[in-house]
């Protein structure tokens, strides 16, 4: 049954909130109704938070993290390992590994795996600026923590190849982490232990 709106607004605004992921309409309907009762400057704050996000976000040139500047606070910062690079899937993964407080080098947000069935290919993530990096010396290990899934071996198995010409180790974090698991869902303790038990790739 369709619900009946007494509204155009209301509707048109329950359909935008019910876009985002996890959020069913019943869900958008209870949270456009809690903005209506909100003040109009409570209203005004939010509109500006997400505009600004919008528009002034931008991505770190040189991880691709997510930043205010044109390079992201870790990148910036002298005190991390710039030898080491972690290789993660997406931003929620940096904050992952981040909370862990284990790993002090840098990163690589690759902005997605390699999955055919879904038409994402090598093309379509960051891959040639993270051999690029690595081809301009200085990086000692490449840290592969993608999820234990299957288009996470397929990507580790791809970056793996391409940085084969060069000199800089690739180890892959212990599979402390359940197979099928994704990385940013996966507890402080287990992804600590991960990274700090680390193999090398082709030992996998």
């Amino acid at each position: 049954m369709i619900q009946q709106y007494p509204s155009r607004l209301l509707e048109t605004a329950v359909q935008e909130f019910a876009k985002l992921p996890g959020i069913g309409r019943k869900t958008a309907l209870r949270l456009v109704l809690y903005m209506l009762r909100m003040e109009h400057e409570e209203v005004g704050r939010f509109t500006e938070a997400i505009d600004r996000l919008k528009n002034e976000v931008m991505f770190c040139r040189v991880c691709h993290n997510i930043s205010d500047q044109e390079v992201c606070p870790i990148c910036s910062d002298p005190r991390r390992d710039a030898s080491t690079i972690c290789v993660v899937e997406n931003i929620q993964d940096v904050m992952a590994v981040e909370n862990t407080q284990q790993f002090t080098g840098l990163y690589h947000v690759l902005g997605g795996l390699i999955s055919p069935m879904d038409g994402i290919g090598p093309s379509d993530l960051e891959i040639e600026s993270l051999v690029q990096r690595v081809a301009e010396g200085g990086i000692k290990e490449v840290i592969l923590a993608l999820s234990s899934t299957m288009e996470g071996d397929t990507t580790n198995f791809y970056l793996f190849r391409k940085l084969a010409p060069y000199d800089v180790k690739v180890s892959i974090i212990a599979r402390g982490i359940a197979v099928g698991n994704e990385l940013e869902y996966t507890d402080e303790v287990t992804l600590a232990r991960s990274i700090q038990n680390r193999v090398p790739f082709e030992q996998k």
